[in-house]
């Protein structure tokens, strides 16, 4: 897949996560009741977020010292969720790629602190989930 499509994948699986959350449903029952379904690799992302959000709640609490998942802006805390699904299940996606499209969408739909937000907690579970570096 190239790198355009997966941004838009991204964009998409933001919005999908953002509107779950508002409706306070799973992503999966929103992907249900669309008319046209996302590609593939936004349907892997949702599905690892859903699958293991528990798992990355705490990762990103853990990590966003000071912050509480919660108090967290929604795009931020979704953005998050979506990019280390990303680090946990795209063996194949470098991690600098993760982490800039992460803060590339933070920047750009959140606040103006939330791309350095995102890229702070990123940048400290990216060395946690992938020592080493991938790239």
């Amino acid at each position: 897949m190239e790198s355009s499509s997966r941004r838009l994948a991204r964009e998409r699986v933001l919005a999908l996560l953002y509107e779950a959350e508002l409706k306070a449903v799973a992503p999966s029952e929103v992907v249900a009741s669309l008319a046209v379904p996302p590609d593939p690799y936004a349907l892997e992302v949702l599905a690892a977020v859903e699958a293991r959000s528990g798992e990355i709640d705490r990762l990103v609490d853990g990590a966003a010292i000071g912050w509480d998942i919660d108090r967290m802006a929604v795009v931020d805390r979704n953005v998050l969720r979506m990019a280390v699904a990303e680090l946990l299940v795209s063996d194949g996606v470098p991690t600098a790629v993760i982490l800039n499209e992460a803060v590339d969408l933070a920047a750009g739909y959140s606040t103006d602190e939330s791309g350095r937000f995102v890229n702070g907690v990123l940048a400290t579970l990216a060395a946690r989930l992938r020592p080493g570096g991938d790239d």
